[in-house]
Parts: C-alpha cells; sequence; structure tokens
C-alpha cells in the first residue's frame, strides 16, 4: 500500500491563487490529505478558506494571529497524518503535479528527505531577480559549509520528509528563518538527503511576493544558531 502524503500549505493573503492552488494539489494522482493553515490573512483569504471547509480530504485551520511561515508549519506538520509529509507554498511558483518525483526517492527506500531543487535539471524556469538566485545560492553554500551537505537549494519550498524525521525535532522559528532551522537539524538527525530537480515559475513582489532582505540576514543567523548552538 502506497504511504499517504500530506500536503502542509502554509496562507497569507493568497486569495488570487488559493483556489487555483489547491484545485492542482487535489488533481494530482496520488493519496494524500491537504492542510490548509491561515496566518491571519486579511485580504479575503479566510472567506476562501471557509468555502474549502468540508471538503473531502482537506482540513483548515486558523492562527489567532500572524506569526509567520514557520509557526504555520508548525502547525500543519502537528495536525499531519500522513507517513509523508510535503510542505506545498498557497502561491503558484512550485508545481504539485512534480510530486511523484519527490516522493519517488522515498518510495524507492533511499532517501528520508527530499529536496525540490530550483537549481538542477532541465525543468523550465521564469527569468526573474538576478540578486535573488545569487543570494539563495550563497545561502544555501554558507549553510553548506556549516551542515557539510552538498545541497544546490537550501531555501527552496519543496521540502519533502518521512513522519519519522519531522517527529524526531521541534521547529522554533516563526518566519522564515525556518527554512535553515530545517536544514540543520536534519543535518545533525543524519536523515539521508536526495534532491530532484524542479520546475520554478517565480513571481514578482507585485504579484505577491513577500520575502525580502532581511529575511537573507536572518537565515544567516538561523544558520549559526541552528548548526552551533541547538
Amino acid at each position: 500500500m502506497t504511504p499517504r502524503l500530506s500536503v502542509v500549505i502554509p496562507v497569507y493573503n493568497e486569495r488570487s491563487t488559493l483556489l487555483e492552488l489547491v484545485k492542482r494539489v487535489e488533481s494530482v494522482d496520488i493519496d494524500k490529505e491537504v492542510i490548509l493553515v491561515d496566518d491571519c490573512s486579511t485580504d479575503g483569504t479566510r472567506d476562501l478558506l471557509a468555502s474549502l471547509e468540508g471538503t473531502p480530504g482537506v482540513r483548515v485551520f486558523y492562527q489567532d494571529r500572524n506569526q509567520g511561515k514557520g509557526a504555520a508549519l508548525r502547525r500543519g506538520f502537528a495536525e499531519a497524518t500522513g507517513e509523508m509529509v510535503i510542505v506545498q507554498d498557497a502561491d503558484l511558483e512550485y508545481d504539485p503535479a512534480e510530486y511523484p518525483k519527490l516522493v519517488k526517492p522515498i518510495l524507492d527506500g533511499r532517501a528520508d528527505v527530499v529536496y525540490g531543487s530550483r537549481f538542477v535539471g532541465s525543468e523550465a524556469h521564469r527569468v526573474l531577480y538576478f540578486w535573488h538566485s545569487i543570494g539563495n545560492r550563497g545561502l544555501t553554500m554558507v549553510s553548506n559549509m556549516f551542515t557539510n551537505l552538498n545541497l544546490t537549494d537550501m531555501e527552496t519550498c519543496y521540502k519533502l520528509f518521512r513522519r519519522e524525521v519531522l517527529a524526531s525535532f521541534e521547529l522554533e522559528e516563526p518566519r522564515f528563518g525556518v527554512e535553515p532551522e530545517i536544514t540543520a537539524k536534519i543535518a545533525k538527525g543524519r536523515w539521508r538527503v536526495y534532491e530532484v530537480g524542479i520546475s520554478y515559475s517565480g513571481r514578482t513582489y507585485e504579484e505577491g511576493k513577500k520575502i525580502g532582505w532581511r529575511d537573507g540576514v536572518r537565515a544567516i543567523v538561523c544558520i549559526v544558531k541552528y548548526n552551533l548552538f541547538r
């Protein structure tokens, strides 16, 4: 029997993309549950989430105040019941149709964790911000120096875990610092990590992109903190 996949989707002000994203997730032919965690959206997203309540295979949770992506993931991970858990952003930058190739290393018994890398493989990528790509690669390199992993995309949204991996640590970071935190704790746990090349349809700030330079600074702090002091 194929293990079930829990798709954890942190949501914050994604009214324009949420329903299409959920439709794409639901269309993937894989046994799954969808867990939506709203981080106190203010743009009408909560009304859309309310319309999804009661949909078979979809569970909706609401944070009582805006706390950040890390806090939403912590809630979603706690609610997940599948043998595998994947993170899915609520925008349309990452394609759920790629779930089958992401889960394959785990189903084959080779991996405990799979990262979907935007920087390897031959899949389509939207051409956008030069300095963002330099920043992502730079943060990945610094993270690798501390973890001794040879990842190409530490900051990717697509992180897929066997449930036992998530049960082995507690998330502490409330916001985007959760990415280097997760990577540090996976490395310390000596879990088997694989990367799979994925497509990427990045969006502009006008289209709703949220991460900024301050998050990059925080990422450096988190790389040091969770590799050396946790």
